[in-house]
């Protein structure tokens, strides 16, 4: 995770209760952040065996791509590879009926399929011809 803590995260930390955290916690903590689409979006952060972890929620639905990729690069720097996960049904755990997990595990690089099995990067790579 970010060793240096975007200013719109730690503006949104929640500093009191249960789930309170100062910024010492670095980016361990709940946030409450407004997404690119104009959502609270309710965040809880974590690391440990191994793991870093971001749960992102809203209230009423579960958040979208876009605002996923925000949360991804407010916790991980562009060049980082972190996952969704649909495990087997028999190992959901559902405390929210509205949330979704960013995962990133800190002792292995997640293996990544090849881009062309997504489709052609020449859209993107101006130099893909060179």
């Amino acid at each position: 995770m970010r060793s240096i803590i975007p200013s719109k995260l730690e503006e949104g930390r929640v500093r009191e209760g249960r789930m309170a955290s100062t910024s010492d916690y670095g980016t361990t903590g709940a946030f409450f952040v407004t997404g690119p689409k104009g959502v609270v979006l309710k965040i809880i952060s974590s690391d440990g065996e191994g793991w870093e972890h971001v749960s992102v929620s809203t209230e009423h639905r579960t958040p979208n791509w876009a605002e996923m990729c925000f949360v991804k690069d407010l916790f991980w720097g562009e060049d980082e590879c972190v996952v969704q996960f649909h495990p087997p049904k028999s190992e959901y755990v559902n405390v929210h009926p509205n949330c979704l997990h960013l995962w990133k595990n800190i002792t292995v690089e997640f293996p990544r399929p090849p881009s062309i099995l997504v489709g052609p990067r020449a859209a993107l790579d101006k130099d893909v011809e060179k």
